[in-house]
């Protein structure tokens, strides 16, 4: 089993979908880190030599991923906030930031819908 950037790759999956797996490494990232490193997309993570798997590490690495990534998101979502930016109290206030309706949707972010005192039918 390949870790690279502290996340352990699935042995069974090929290494083009198992560098997906990386936070901040997407399907074109994995394409690209794989074209650089000249390593084949269609191998198994099993199968990946020693040489390869540094070879891997050290390409992603080179980018922002995981801990990193995960913390500047963080920092530019806190930014919005301090600055009081629309989009600072949508995220404050935990609902769609990107101008999404919430009258019948949003439901992801607002959470489950509010239970109503009698709303059920009752029993005779």
């Amino acid at each position: 089993m390949a870790r690279i950037a502290g996340v352990n790759l699935p042995a069974k999956k090929r290494i083009e979908v198992g560098l997906t797996y990386i936070f901040g490494v997407r399907y074109a990232r994995a394409q690209e880190v794989l074209r650089e490193t000249n390593v084949d997309p269609n191998t198994k993570v099993m199968d990946l030599t020693e040489q390869e798997v540094t070879l891997l590490r050290r390409a992603v690495e080179t980018r922002p991923v995981e801990g990193d990534l995960r913390r500047q998101v963080r920092g530019n979502i806190q930014r919005l906030q301090e600055i009081g930016s629309y989009r600072g109290v949508r995220h404050k206030q935990g609902l769609p930031v990107r101008g999404q309706k919430t009258q019948a949707n949003a439901r992801t972010w607002k959470g489950p819908r509010p239970s109503q005192a009698g709303s059920r039918k009752e029993k005779r």
